[in-house]
Protein backbone atom coordinates (compact mmCIF):
# COMPACT_ATOMS: atom_id res chain seq x y z
CA UNK A 1 0.00 0.00 0.00
CA UNK A 2 1.25 3.48 -0.87
CA UNK A 3 1.00 5.94 2.03
CA UNK A 4 2.65 9.05 3.43
CA UNK A 5 4.13 12.03 1.64
CA UNK A 6 7.65 13.16 0.86
CA UNK A 7 9.30 16.08 -0.92
CA UNK A 8 11.91 15.56 -3.63
CA UNK A 9 13.79 17.63 -6.18
CA UNK A 10 14.11 16.81 -9.86
CA UNK A 11 17.70 16.37 -10.95
CA UNK A 12 18.99 18.09 -14.13
CA UNK A 13 17.91 15.05 -16.19
CA UNK A 14 14.32 15.29 -14.87
CA UNK A 15 14.64 12.25 -12.64
CA UNK A 16 13.13 12.08 -9.19
CA UNK A 17 13.96 9.74 -6.32
CA UNK A 18 11.19 7.31 -5.38
CA UNK A 19 10.98 6.76 -1.61
CA UNK A 20 12.04 3.29 -0.45
CA UNK A 21 8.57 2.56 0.95
CA UNK A 22 7.14 3.18 -2.55
CA UNK A 23 9.92 1.21 -4.22
CA UNK A 24 8.94 -1.76 -2.04
CA UNK A 25 5.53 -1.80 -3.78
CA UNK A 26 7.07 -2.17 -7.26
CA UNK A 27 7.84 -5.45 -8.99
CA UNK A 28 10.98 -6.16 -10.99
CA UNK A 29 11.11 -6.88 -14.71
CA UNK A 30 13.00 -9.80 -16.25
CA UNK A 31 16.22 -7.75 -16.12
CA UNK A 32 15.84 -7.10 -12.40
CA UNK A 33 14.84 -3.44 -12.65
CA UNK A 34 11.93 -2.11 -10.63
CA UNK A 35 9.22 -0.75 -12.90
CA UNK A 36 6.59 1.88 -12.21
CA UNK A 37 3.68 2.71 -14.48
CA UNK A 38 3.31 6.48 -14.80
CA UNK A 39 0.08 8.01 -16.07
CA UNK A 40 -1.68 11.31 -16.21
CA UNK A 41 -3.70 11.74 -13.04
CA UNK A 42 -6.46 14.11 -12.04
CA UNK A 43 -6.21 17.68 -10.70
CA UNK A 44 -2.82 18.10 -12.44
CA UNK A 45 -0.94 15.30 -10.71
CA UNK A 46 0.68 12.14 -12.04
CA UNK A 47 -0.25 8.63 -10.97
CA UNK A 48 2.46 6.09 -10.18
CA UNK A 49 1.22 2.50 -10.14
CA UNK A 50 2.87 -0.84 -9.60
CA UNK A 51 2.30 -3.22 -12.50
CA UNK A 52 -0.16 -5.17 -10.35
CA UNK A 53 -1.99 -2.00 -9.32
CA UNK A 54 -2.17 -0.85 -12.93
CA UNK A 55 -3.68 -4.23 -13.85
CA UNK A 56 -6.51 -3.53 -11.42
CA UNK A 57 -7.08 -0.15 -13.07
CA UNK A 58 -7.34 -1.90 -16.42
CA UNK A 59 -10.00 -4.20 -15.02
CA UNK A 60 -11.98 -1.23 -13.67
CA UNK A 61 -11.67 0.70 -16.89
CA UNK A 62 -13.43 -2.12 -18.75
CA UNK A 63 -11.50 -1.79 -21.99
CA UNK A 64 -14.44 -2.50 -24.27
CA UNK A 65 -14.30 -0.55 -27.55
CA UNK A 66 -18.07 0.01 -27.70
CA UNK A 67 -18.67 1.18 -24.13
CA UNK A 68 -19.94 4.61 -25.11
CA UNK A 69 -18.39 7.91 -26.12
CA UNK A 70 -17.27 8.93 -22.60
CA UNK A 71 -15.54 5.60 -22.02
CA UNK A 72 -13.76 5.79 -25.38
CA UNK A 73 -12.68 9.38 -24.66
CA UNK A 74 -11.33 8.35 -21.25
CA UNK A 75 -9.51 5.36 -22.75
CA UNK A 76 -7.86 7.50 -25.42
CA UNK A 77 -6.73 10.24 -23.05
CA UNK A 78 -5.64 7.76 -20.39
CA UNK A 79 -3.76 5.23 -22.51
CA UNK A 80 -2.03 7.89 -24.62
CA UNK A 81 -0.30 8.93 -21.40
CA UNK A 82 0.76 5.57 -19.95
CA UNK A 83 4.52 5.22 -19.52
CA UNK A 84 6.07 2.03 -18.10
CA UNK A 85 9.16 3.49 -16.45
CA UNK A 86 12.07 1.56 -14.93
CA UNK A 87 13.80 2.97 -11.87
CA UNK A 88 17.55 3.38 -12.19
CA UNK A 89 20.01 1.75 -9.78
CA UNK A 90 19.71 4.79 -7.47
CA UNK A 91 15.91 4.49 -7.22
CA UNK A 92 15.23 7.43 -9.53
CA UNK A 93 12.41 7.69 -12.03
CA UNK A 94 12.52 9.72 -15.23
CA UNK A 95 9.46 11.96 -15.58
CA UNK A 96 8.56 12.19 -19.30
CA UNK A 97 8.35 15.74 -20.63
CA UNK A 98 4.68 15.45 -21.65
CA UNK A 99 3.66 14.34 -18.16
CA UNK A 100 5.86 16.97 -16.47
CA UNK A 101 4.20 19.68 -18.53
CA UNK A 102 0.71 18.38 -17.75
CA UNK A 103 1.46 18.41 -13.99
CA UNK A 104 3.35 21.75 -14.22
CA UNK A 105 6.32 20.13 -12.48
CA UNK A 106 9.34 22.39 -12.52
CA UNK A 107 11.74 21.44 -9.75
CA UNK A 108 10.24 20.27 -6.45
CA UNK A 109 7.69 17.48 -6.25
CA UNK A 110 5.64 15.93 -3.51
CA UNK A 111 4.95 12.20 -3.68
CA UNK A 112 1.75 11.27 -1.89
CA UNK A 113 0.72 7.69 -1.17
CA UNK A 114 -2.95 7.05 -1.99
CA UNK A 115 -3.50 3.36 -1.18
CA UNK A 116 -3.29 1.68 -4.61
CA UNK A 117 -1.05 4.33 -6.16
CA UNK A 118 1.27 7.21 -5.44
CA UNK A 119 0.60 10.67 -6.79
CA UNK A 120 3.35 12.99 -7.96
CA UNK A 121 2.55 16.68 -7.59
CA UNK A 122 4.41 19.89 -8.24
CA UNK A 123 5.12 21.06 -4.69
CA UNK A 124 3.28 24.37 -5.11
CA UNK A 125 0.26 22.66 -6.67
CA UNK A 126 0.13 20.12 -3.80
CA UNK A 127 0.41 22.80 -1.15
CA UNK A 128 -2.46 24.76 -2.76
CA UNK A 129 -4.59 21.60 -3.07
CA UNK A 130 -3.96 20.68 0.56
CA UNK A 131 -4.64 24.22 1.78
CA UNK A 132 -7.79 24.62 -0.34
CA UNK A 133 -9.21 21.30 0.84
CA UNK A 134 -7.97 20.93 4.41
CA UNK A 135 -11.15 22.43 5.90
CA UNK A 136 -13.22 19.81 4.03
CA UNK A 137 -11.52 16.85 5.73
CA UNK A 138 -14.08 16.40 8.51
CA UNK A 139 -16.93 16.57 5.99
CA UNK A 140 -15.37 13.78 3.92
CA UNK A 141 -16.05 11.21 6.65
CA UNK A 142 -18.91 9.77 4.61
CA UNK A 143 -16.40 8.76 1.92
CA UNK A 144 -14.12 7.12 4.46
CA UNK A 145 -16.67 5.21 6.53
CA UNK A 146 -19.61 4.97 4.14
CA UNK A 147 -22.05 6.70 6.46
CA UNK A 148 -22.52 9.64 8.72
CA UNK A 149 -24.09 11.91 6.15
CA UNK A 150 -27.67 13.13 5.99
CA UNK A 151 -30.37 10.43 5.59
CA UNK A 152 -30.45 8.99 2.10
CA UNK A 153 -26.86 9.95 1.23
CA UNK A 154 -25.07 6.81 2.42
Amino acid sequence: MFSGESIHTLDPKNRVFVPKRFQDELARDSGGQQVAILTRGFERCLFLFSEQGFGKVLERLQTQPFGGERLRKMQRLFFANVHPSPLDSSGRLLLPEKLRKYAAIEREVVMVGVADRAEIWDRGQWERFESDNDDDFDELDVVLVGGGGPPGTN
